[in-house]
Parts: structure tokens; sequence; C-alpha cells
């Protein structure tokens, strides 16, 4: 979309509003709302806002920049102008989402948009690559506890695919399934999952820039369908005890020169190519780091709990869920390695840019994998996992965050900006929880 068919755009819808939006480190949302002016002049001035963009105060925003150096400016990618479904109709809101730059010309390191976009410009320029994403995140729906209102509870008593009575929320999904629609995405399918109140809405997968502006939306969406329906929506990784947590499984692929390079039909495996094995020995060997960036909250780690069927095996299998590394049965075009691990806490545009960087340093290197293990790792044995050389990632935040300190690779997908800022917020995460008192720790220690 150009300029002038961005304006006809708004013209058609009337749009009245505009959102320039952007993510900090962290990948919460941010926006600048600017109310276009009547007449031709307004038309003007908002042409020549999506020429220039819009200058903002950096400094407000945690792990940017001081307010020493505070001017920002917001370049609008106008292929991202989508009318908000969930807003009035009339005098309507849009959004587009930016770009970060220093000044006019000079693009800012801090941003995590651009930090994927450097990652895939890299691989196009150096191996003329496409990296392709397609994320499952998990979300539950919740409603105020009816003994005590200051309390979440899951909003039904349904199950994995379970229908009405049971599942409560089927009308909840198909104005989140419509929403999602009005926006330019493509739904695949609709269903409730394995714990009470937890759904899942699936859409296609597409290059990993455009599927991480998606997840951003999608996330944004659901939220505010559920404030209309009375609910509300959260992608905690793990709300509850004792009930599966949220994930987002994010299945991935590499393209060269325009075909599929995780297919080969003389590969082994059932046709898995060279390159495909390098990618999958490339994320296990940096599975320990990467999960500070694709589970990046201390509740992050109540999912991944070795002993339940979480996934913390590092290791890869073809159909095999036990494994943190999954290599789903669809040939051809659709070969693709899932990697199990992620939360939907995470920053999208930064676990993409590390999970692409960590397989490319696989297939750079040529690191081979191990041998699959199609065995259900859950139920053996610590000795027999040691014996077959199956480690867990961190138990905790912090012990991830120590590994992301050793690994280099992934230091350099995050850049210099982002992983120092990445890290300096993190740590302080794990010390305010450290210090923190829990009702746990009443309920257990106050009788001392």
């Amino acid at each position: 979309m150009n300029i002038e068919q961005a304006i006809e755009y708004v013209k058609k819808n009337n749009v009245k509003f505009i959102r320039f939006q952007f993510v900090d480190i962290l990948g919460f949302p941010k926006n600048v709302a600017y109310p276009i002016k009547s007449g031709e002049k307004g038309i003007d001035e908002l042409r020549d806002i999506f020429e220039k963009g819009v200058w903002f105060d950096g400094s407000s925003i945690t792990g940017f920049v001081g307010i020493e150096n505070s001017d920002m400016l917001l370049k609008p990618d106008l292929s991202t102008l989508s009318v908000l479904p969930w807003r009035p109709e009339q005098k309507s809101v849009a959004r587009v989402i930016c770009d970060i730059y220093r000044s006019e010309k000079k693009p800012f390191d801090g941003d995590p948009r651009s930090r994927l976009k450097a990652i895939l410009e890299e691989l196009k320029k150096e191996m003329n690559g496409e990296f392709f994403v397609g994320p499952e995140p998990e979300f539950f729906l919740l409603k105020r506890d009816p003994h005590n209102p200051h309390k979440w509870v899951p909003a039904d008593k349904g199950g994995y695919f379970d229908v009405e009575p049971l599942d409560e929320a089927p009308d909840i999904r198909r104005d989140i399934v419509l929403a999602l629609e009005n926006l330019g995405f493509h739904v695949e399918a609709s269903h409730h999952e394995v714990a009470p109140g937890q759904h899942e809405v699936d859409f296609k997968f597409d290059d990993a820039l455009k599927t991480a502006d998606s997840v951003v939306t999608f996330k944004m969406t659901i939220k505010n369908i559920a404030k209309k329906h009375g609910l509300m929506a959260t992608f905690m990784p793990k709300p509850f005890f004792g009930i599966n947590g949220n994930g987002m499984h994010c299945h991935q692929s590499v393209w060269l020169n325009g075909e599929p390079s995780f297919y080969d039909p003389n590969g082994a495996y059932n046709g898995l190519s060279e390159i495909c094995l390098n990618y999958i020995a490339g994320l296990l060997h940096h599975a320990k780091a990467l999960v500070a960036i694709t589970n990046p909250t201390i509740n992050s780690y109540k999912r991944l709990v070795p002993g339940y069927e979480a996934p913390v095996n590092i290791a890869w299998a073809n159909q095999n869920r036990s494994a943190i590394i999954r290599v789903p049965a669809a040939r051809g075009k659709a070969t693709r390695v899932e990697f199990r691990a992620p939360d939907p806490s995470c920053n999208p545009y930064l676990a993409f840019a590390c999970m692409l960087a960590a397989g490319l340093d696989g297939i750079k290197n040529k690191m081979i994998a191990p041998d699959p293990v199609e065995k259900n790792i859950y139920k053996m044995s610590e000795e027999e996992k040691r014996q077959l050389g199956i480690e867990s990632v961190p138990g905790s935040l912090s012990a991830a965050l120590d590994e992301l300190e050793n690994d280099e690779v992934l230091q350099k997908a995050l850049g210099k900006h982002i992983y120092e800022n990445f890290m300096e917020i993190k740590r302080a995460e794990c010390d305010a929880f450290r210090v923190a008192v829990t009702d746990w720790e009443l309920n257990k220690y106050l009788i001392y």
C-alpha cells in the first residue's frame, strides 16, 4: 500500500483516528493516536505524516533511551494499516504498525521489529532465504469469581474440543474470528483447549515479520473482544496451578531460492533434508539460552516444569510431543520444525529473530542433530534420559538468563542495545520476585 492508496483507504472507511503502533522491548504494544482533520488540509497533513512519520518521547518507554536524548520517530509501515473492528464504525479508528528511528534515516537499534527485519535481510542477502513461522498462541477466558469479585477464574468448565454447554465460549470465539478476518487474518480453526476456560484460534503461517505483527494484533484483538463480553483474556503462561498452561508452539521453515529447504525426498527420517537436520541441531544447541527469550517471565517456568507434560526435554522427534522439537508428518512444501517451548508472553519479534539465529547457526556450522527420540520421554527415568543425553531447559528465568549471558549467537541476534536492556529489566524482575513474600509462604510459615 503506497501513500495515495492509504489515503483512499482512510477516506473509504471513514477513519477519524489513526493509532501509530509499536512494541517495547518486552513486546507490549504502545501507540499514539492522531486525529485526522477535516477537509483537504487535513488530508494533506496526513499525507505528510505517512511520508515522514510521527515524533515521540522515547525516554518514557522502558529500555529505550535516556531523557537527555529522547526524540524518536515512528515511521509507518502502510501495509499494516487496518481499521480496528472493536472500535465504533462511525468515525472509525485505524492502526498502522511502525518502525522506530533515531532520525529520519537512522533506525533505532533498540526496536524489536527492526531487529527481526535486520536478521531477515541478512538471510535474504547471504542465502536468498525466507523464514516462515506459524505460531499457536493459547489463552484463557476468565470471569469474576462470584464468591470473590477480586479473583478471576476460568469462564467455563470445558475441555479439549468440547462443545456447548461445557464450552461456553463459541459465540466469543465467533466474534474473535470475525474480527481477525476483518483485520486480514486467514483463520484456520478455533476450538476449546484442554484446560477449563482455555482456547486456541489458529491462523495461517506467513513470513516471520508479518507473523510477528499478527501475534501482537491477535493478542490485542482477543483482549478487546473478551472485554466487550465482560470477560478478561490472559496469555499468562501458567495462571492456575494443576491445569495446563498457555503455550505458543512455533512451526517454522526456511526457504532458499524460493523453494522449501527442509524437504528432501531422499533424505533421512522420511524426507528431511540435511539443512533441516542442521537447523534442528542449532535449535537444540541454543535451547537453554533461547528460552530466556521465548519464555521470558518468572511465571513461564511454572509451565516449564520437568516431570509434567511440559516441553522441557532438549531432544527432537517426529510425531512424539514429549520432545522440545517435533517434526510434523507433512512433507513437501509443508515440511516444518515445531519448537514447542515458547509461550505467548514473549516478544514475537525477538523470539522469531532468536529462533532463526539459532537454526541458522546450525546450518552455517553444519551441526549434526542427534537421532530422534520416538519414545515417550515423560515416562523415562532420569537415568534413561542421561543415557540418551537428554537434558532439560533451565528451571527458572534466572538460570535461563545465565545461559543467555554465555550465548554470543543470540546476543548478536538481539543486538547490543536490546540485549543489555533486556538483561537489566529481567534481572530486576528476578530480584523483585526473590524478595517478594508470597501467599504460599504465608500459608506455610506463618505458624513458625
